[in-house]
């Protein structure tokens, strides 16, 4: 179910439809009474091949409860373009037109593409909607940067119907090779407050790790990422993202979260000590030196270690500035690991912030293997590649 509502990217829409017609899926049409100002009724009927829905209550719908009778039919509803007024509908349970109505009828799968003015799209009260939909399950498929309708450059574009259908067809992809399959993937770095304004923290960006989760989601994975604080965005619908800040967050999060998984991976990088005391004010600098004594946070990779089942696949990563090999083979036997991705701050291009990494894995039943530089996409694509060898041995 297809809904469209009144944004110039509405013109965009009908070519999405054909798109998924093409593919072979039945679709049917909900247009609000401004989307039709962009883009026919004739049009929309066409290529859908069925019969547009514009009014709740309209006398040629086939049911009085038409919004309920669809909801049943729909695998999933997609909003596309999604204005900045029907998210604030969906959002505060506004039913004043067909689409609103069935969307708060509707309890499958909701995708939204937005599509607005860039100074719309950073206004508060439409953030606050849309996180107000991301933490009910809404799936955003997110909008991208370029030139507006109003000449303005900025976010606020529709994505192109391509990558829309690309994504919707991944989420059904049931012949992908990891359907079926949940992936923890750990991110970015953590922070260890010190006082309201301060931490100890780490260069971390989260590439490596957002790479690995799309490029798990790719291959039809359900990904659950946790995410250290970091300015990346994800775009693929089958990642289910949560942020968390210290290490004691993300210690909690993934303990929870990994019994019910096929595989971690580990790429987050944790601080292995938090501040044993933190201040509720802000230190001020004095004659004397403030000492801030730590103590060693819980082990995330230990205590998955010792969770693990016999089915389950558990990735570590190791960065290392010494004696690495050394180093990460003892942190693969110690953490009961089943292989480790060993990156050194030595090598050019490589760890922190770098869009290219460069790698070794060690494997626990034995093997070492280098791979040159390359970008982190094309990293992740290497450690997913020995992931799928477990996959099929076990």
């Amino acid at each position: 179910m297809l809904g469209i509502t009144g944004g110039i990217a509405a013109y965009k829409t009908p070519e999405l439809i054909r798109q998924f017609v093409k593919a072979g899926a039945e679709v049917k049409v909900i247009a609000t009474a401004h989307a039709l100002e962009f883009v026919t009724r004739l049009t929309l009927q066409t290529v859908s091949k069925n019969a547009l829905y514009t009014d709740t209550f309209e006398e040629s719908n086939e049911y009085s409860t038409e919004h309920i009778a669809l909801n049943d039919w729909a695998d999933i509803l997609l909003v596309a373009p999604a204005t900045a007024n029907i998210l604030g509908k969906f959002a505060n349970g506004i039913a004043d037109d067909a689409l609103s109505t069935t969307y708060l009828a509707f309890n499958k799968p909701v995708f939204v593409a937005p599509a607005m003015n860039f100074k719309m799209w950073e206004h508060a009260a439409v953030q606050e909607n849309m996180e107000k939909l991301r933490a009910r399950g809404v799936r955003f498929i997110d909008s991208t940067e370029g030139e507006l309708a109003c000449g303005d450059v900025g976010k606020g574009r529709m994505e192109e119907p391509i990558v829309i259908f690309r994504l919707i067809s991944e989420f059904f992809g049931k012949d992908l090779p990891w359907s079926g399959k949940t992936i923890l993937i750990t991110a970015g770095p953590t922070y260890e407050k010190i006082d309201p304004v301060r931490f100890i923290g780490n260069y971390s960006s989260g590439k490596m790790g957002f790479a690995l989760a799309e490029a798990c989601a790719k291959r039809g994975a359900h990904v659950k990422l946790i995410a250290g604080p970091v300015s990346l965005k994800t775009a693929h619908p089958l990642i289910e993202r949560m942020d968390v800040e210290s290490a004691s967050d993300m210690f909690d999060k993934a303990t929870t979260l990994f019994p019910s998984t096929d595989a971690a991976i580990l790429c987050a990088a944790v601080a292995d000590f938090t501040p044993a005391q933190q201040f509720d004010s802000k230190k001020k600098r004095g004659e004397e030196d403030l000492l801030v004594q730590l103590k060693p946070t819980r082990d995330i990779a230990a205590t998955l270690g010792q969770l693990k089942k016999k089915r389950q696949i558990l990735v570590g990563f190791a960065l290392e500035t010494d004696s690495e090999i050394q180093n990460a083979q003892s942190k693969l036997e110690r953490k009961n690991l089943d292989f480790i991705v060993l990156n050194s701050l030595r090598n050019p291009g490589a760890g922190f912030q770098h869009d290219t990494n460069q790698i070794t894995i060690l494997k626990r039943e034995g093997g070492e293997f280098t791979f040159p530089l390359k970008s982190k996409k094309e990293v992740a694509e290497d450690i997913l590649n020995e992931l799928n060898n477990y996959f099929i041995n076990i």
